[in-house]
């Protein structure tokens, strides 16, 4: 395993993490989570990630189970959560959002479901137009002084808005945000690349990416159909099976097909060469794997040995392929 510093923070974490996104509460139970859980431990996966709305609340409650169970030592790992979207099935208007009560609620709400005394990362989901952002760094900061929350930061927020939070929180001698959580993937690369750049230096921001593989899309198993089991097939996730629909959706297929194409005559697995793409970017701290099978873990963290082979011709052919 390969470690990085999260962002300009003295938190070193993981470049691969595990998170619980669509597969814990839906797809698996704690046997299934128990089992990855431990090998993504072995592999030294140092970052698990989870959020107070994956599956309402569950995914918490069996990441927190198995962390119970198995008994990591806690000063040896790192665990996540996000606050915004309420764990509740239909929330009402104070059990969602970034006001301060929510904040400080879904906090309580996420310790309690994780087992844990304090949150290493703790996100705000997505901004929230509602609420002024100077309170919900004020709420912010009083998790951290209350020893709840070590570092705080944002998930799927525009630029603008993340350094306005910083400088709310400069101004006023308050810890600001330190991490961001946007999606990054070969398909989805401008705010990583672009729109957050001047962040990077400027605050000093780190990144944990979510989606690696385009939702499964850029391990090319989605070229001969839509086979059973996929997150294409899973209940809520219809906007995935739309966005491969259409003529729109059969051109996407065919850059994929370049793509994998491009990977097997490289002879690398086209997931795992998807990860390391990710990786081979310096201001990405961590990318975070799903998985619903230990083979599939296992795949994935096959990226680390691929990551050194990812030289400037392969790249060319790969954006070639893509675009």
């Amino acid at each position: 395993m390969l470690y990085r510093p999260l962002g300009r923070t003295g938190l070193s974490v993981s470049v691969l993490g595990f998170g619980a996104w669509v597969t814990f509460g839906n797809t698996l139970g704690r046997g299934e989570a128990r089992a990855l859980l431990t090998r993504a431990f072995d592999a030294g996966i140092s970052l698990f990630d989870n959020a107070e709305v994956y599956a309402r609340g569950e995914a918490e409650r069996i990441m927190g189970d198995v962390l119970a169970d198995m008994r990591f030592p806690r000063d040896a790992y790192a665990v996540t959560s996000k606050v915004f979207f309420g764990s509740a099935r239909e929330p009402r208007p104070m059990q969602r959002g970034l006001s301060r009560k929510h904040v400080r609620d879904a906090c309580d709400g996420a310790l309690k479901r994780l087992r844990v005394d304090y949150l290493d990362l703790y996100f705000c989901h997505r901004p929230d137009p509602e609420v002024p952002v100077a309170e919900t760094v004020w709420a912010m900061h009083q998790l951290v002084q209350a020893g709840k929350v070590l570092y705080w930061g944002t998930s799927e927020w525009p630029a603008e808005a993340i350094a306005e939070a910083a400088r709310i929180a400069r101004e006023h001698h308050l810890v600001g945000p330190s991490m961001e959580q946007p999606q990054y993937n070969l398909l989805h690369r401008e705010r990583v690349e672009r729109e957050y750049a001047p962040l990077y230096e400027g605050l000093g921001l780190g990144t944990t990416t979510w989606s690696p593989l385009a939702s499964g899309l850029l391990s090319g198993k989605y070229s001969g159909g839509v086979p059973d089991g996929s997150r294409l097939r899973t209940p809520g996730y219809e906007w995935l099976q739309e966005r491969v629909q259409g003529e729109d959706g059969r051109a996407l297929l065919a850059r994929i097909d370049r793509y994998v194409a491009v990977a097997r005559e490289a002879g690398m697995d086209p997931a795992a060469l998807a990860i390391a793409w990710c990786l081979r970017n310096p201001h990405v701290s961590c990318v975070l794997l799903g998985a619903t099978r230990i083979e599939q873990l296992e795949a994935n963290l096959g990226a680390l040995e691929l990551l050194p082979k990812l030289d400037e011709a392969l790249l060319a052919r790969i954006d070639a392929a893509l675009a």
